[in-house]
């Protein structure tokens, strides 16, 4: 199963043009592959479409890993960028439920180590790249330094890198053009990038944070400083903007999915993710004649087996 190309054209931010966010809907892709709503107003139809597409592409993914692996001449990159309670941990969970964990890897980057600080912000995250082979998932990533950092310039004062008159217009473009270089060589490399904005509202990331506070079961996941970067929303929604419309490249498109619903967002990720890895144009490697020989006697020598 293939995700409608329709859709797939509308989530992804052509290469040059402004990624449109506040133009984009956070419920649903225009081109609907679910279907209409319910009489009664409620999504369980369309849910449940979106659940049976979700375990086609679970159960593609697993298939299609199997022959990344077994290749081992190309690796897969995802990046999952998004708002706080935006659902990239969940979408982690279902989307790769059924890929090996052993040629599957999450890294989460969180506040940068002193040691990561002496770097430039390109090197904590080049460390964790998949090798040929093997997948990659990258929950945040070098974007939060043209994404945090551009709401809170201040951060920079911990690092090498703060211009001794802060950072400006020129200071950004540079850090757009060092990742477009880097994901650049990453693709000659072989490594296929596909880059994804959970595209979340503010009143969508209000009800989360809201059931997190009123289940006890799920108070752990809320931080007070998420409340506090809320404050910061419509900073966010222009960092995010401006950094999408300036890095998504032929080689790393990003792709911008509709987040308020998780059924629909789950989907459409896998979609993307299988997609991706169908460009790659995998097939089951090809065993020299030689070998083919030594497997036939080995075979026989098993059936001679008493």
């Amino acid at each position: 199963m293939k995700l409608n190309k329709e859709v797939l054209s509308e989530m992804g931010v052509k290469p040059g043009e402004p990624a449109g966010l506040d133009g984009r809907s956070t419920k649903r892709v225009s081109a609907d592959w679910l279907g209409s709503q319910d009489k009664d107003g409620q999504d369980k139809q369309r849910k449940k479409v979106a659940e049976e597409d979700l375990q086609e592409f679970v159960d593609e993914l697993s298939t299609a890993q199997d022959l990344l692996w077994a290749n081992g001449t190309r690796a897969l990159l995802i990046v999952l960028q998004a708002m706080d309670a935006a659902g990239k941990d969940g979408t982690i969970k279902h989307v790769m439920s059924g890929v090996n964990p052993q040629g599957c890897r999450v890294e989460s980057f969180k506040q940068p180590s002193a040691e990561e600080l002496g770097h430039d912000f390109l090197w904590r995250c080049s460390k964790a790249l998949p090798e040929l082979g093997s997948i990659s998932i990258f929950n945040r990533s070098y974007y939060e330094d043209v994404l945090v950092t551009r709401v809170h310039p201040e951060l920079l004062a911990k690092t090498h890198e703060m211009p001794s008159d802060g950072p400006d217009e020129k200071f950004w473009k540079d850090r757009y053009s060092d990742i477009n270089a880097f994901e650049h060589h990453l693709h000659r490399s072989k490594t296929r990038i596909v880059k994804v904005f959970l595209h979340v509202s503010k009143e969508e990331q209000k009800k989360r944070f809201l059931s997190r506070l009123e289940d006890s079961a799920k108070n752990w996941k809320f931080s007070m400083a998420d409340l506090a970067e809320r404050q910061h929303w419509d900073e966010y929604q222009r960092a995010y903007e401006e950094a999408l419309s300036a890095t998504s490249t032929a080689w790393a498109p990003w792709y911008v999915v509709p987040a308020d619903h998780k059924y629909a967002l789950r989907a459409l990720v896998g979609g993307i993710v299988v997609d991706a890895i169908d460009q790659m144009g995998l097939k089951s490697p090809e065993v020299p004649a030689d070998s083919l020989e030594a497997l036939e006697k080995a075979k026989d020598e098993l059936l001679a087996e008493t």
